[in-house]
């Protein structure tokens, strides 16, 4: 694990040095580039297409076709990438860039005892992992007690400071009081600690706290409908359905979606009742409450690597030769559910819990509990634009949308975990890494 924070911190040292060097890749790649891999799995149906090739102008698709029928520009770049099969650049809905691993440093300890000014640190080395290694969209729920240092981070990647991938932002998230951490319960009742997300109590709090967030910058609201509040540590709702609706009609009126954290199956029947539009975890809804899901048009991100990490840390769990733990089960179960019913499901995996960069493992495990590759490739694309209210900007191949586009050794519509082995990532047009800079 000290190789691993060795890297990121090298990395964040490499993101500084190559400053000067993106801003001149940026004017270099702003003109016509052509890029030729094996096969193009563009979003639009689940076929993957050989013989076909991408036209880039000025950061936009401007073509998408067989090679032969594409009518490149004298002076092109052509970009060859044999044995490849580029896609969309791939969208992680539910990221927290502010937090490691952590079986590296506990929650606490990271919110406790590293500094801001270190965390954002950081956070500008995940994001350039998670942009190299083809995802070149987040939306990152919640600082986790780095205030609003997200703002930072996205303006600093808008500007071309850093490189990182396109940031949806939710700030610090509300919760409700005395419910989330650090503590209260198992730290002296004297102690001022700071918190996990911003308290609230009442309607009047949670109008002013969504107020605040936006105001900052937040993209997104984020809420926590339950959490684990119960007498015996068990998960309960916490905030009450007035509050709820409160804080979802003031960020609707604003023009905000909402996304709640929620886990138990009042949790979720709240936060949906409430009006939110997507439902992080989900692993204990009932069939009855996904129906309501898919009613309402609400999506559902599964975070199934998150639960299957932290199995990995406390529980002993080895992917391929232990038992999934029960609340593994619990996940699978709920996800499968879900993919039956025909609720909207988004790649939203909680990385943060574990490597950034190694996002992939999200729609490999979403493969693994009963998605075809190719669902899973669409649940990281046009499906995630879709709920980010951003499918006419990005998330498919095709003419006018940005040129947000990664290319995998291999073919990952059809053994997702090629996802892993990206060697070309391009956003709004801008190359960050060629098969000569992979590692």
């Amino acid at each position: 694990m000290r190789w691993n924070r060795w890297k990121v911190g090298m990395g964040v040292l490499a993101a500084l040095l190559l400053t000067g060097t993106s801003a001149a890749m940026a004017s270099a790649t702003r003109g016509d580039i052509l890029l030729v891999p094996e096969r193009i799995w563009t979003a639009e149906g689940d076929a993957a297409h050989t013989g076909w090739a991408v036209l880039i102008h000025d950061g936009a698709i401007a073509a998408a076709g067989p090679l032969n029928t594409l009518h490149a520009p004298a002076g092109v770049q052509r970009i060859d990438l044999p044995g490849t099969t580029l896609t969309p650049g791939l969208i992680d809905l539910h990221s927290h860039v502010f937090l490691h691993p952590y079986n590296e440093t506990l929650w606490n300890d990271q919110v406790l005892k590293e500094p801001q000014d270190y965390r954002t640190l950081e956070a500008a080395a995940h994001a350039r992992a998670t942009l190299l290694a083809g995802f070149t969209t987040l939306r990152d729920l919640g600082t986790e007690g780095a205030g609003y240092a997200d703002v930072s981070i996205k303006r600093a990647i808008d500007e071309g400071m850093i490189p990182g991938p396109r940031m949806f932002i939710a700030t610090r998230a509300i919760v409700a009081t005395a419910s989330y951490g650090p503590g209260p319960r198992g730290f002296r009742s004297d102690m001022e600690l700071p918190g996990g997300a911003q308290e609230v109590s009442g309607v009047d709090a949670a109008i002013r706290a969504t107020r605040e967030q936006a105001g900052h910058g937040a993209d997104w609201i984020k809420l926590y409908a339950d959490y684990r509040v119960g007498a015996d540590g068990s998960t309960q709702p916490t905030l009450s359905l007035a509050e709820m609706k409160a804080i979802v009609d003031t960020a609707h009126l604003s023009g905000r979606p909402v996304a709640a954290h929620a886990a138990s199956d009042a949790g979720v029947r709240l936060a949906v009742e409430a009006g939110v539009d997507s439902i992080e975890h989900g692993y204990g809804a009932s069939e009855a409450t996904f129906k309501m899901l898919k009613q309402r048009g609400v999506a559902y991100e599964p975070t199934l690597t998150a639960v299957e990490s932290t199995a990995q840390y406390f529980d002993h769990y080895v992917p391929g030769q232990s038992e999934p733990t029960p609340r593994m089960r619990d996940a699978e179960r709920a996800f499968r559910t879900a993919l039956k019913l025909g609720v909207m499901i988004g790649n939203g995996s909680d990385v943060g819990v574990f490597t950034h960069g190694d996002n992939w493992r999200e729609p490999a495990n979403m493969v693994r509990d009963g998605m075809t590759p190719t669902q899973a490739l669409h649940a990281a694309t046009d499906v995630a634009a879709r709920i980010l209210r951003q499918q006419q900007t990005f998330g498919r191949i095709t003419p006018g949308l940005r040129a947000d586009l990664a290319a995998f050794n291999g073919d990952p519509s059809t053994h997702i975990d090629d996802l892993q082995h990206a060697v070309f990532v391009m956003k709004d047009g801008v190359i960050y890494r060629t098969p000569q800079t992979t590692p």
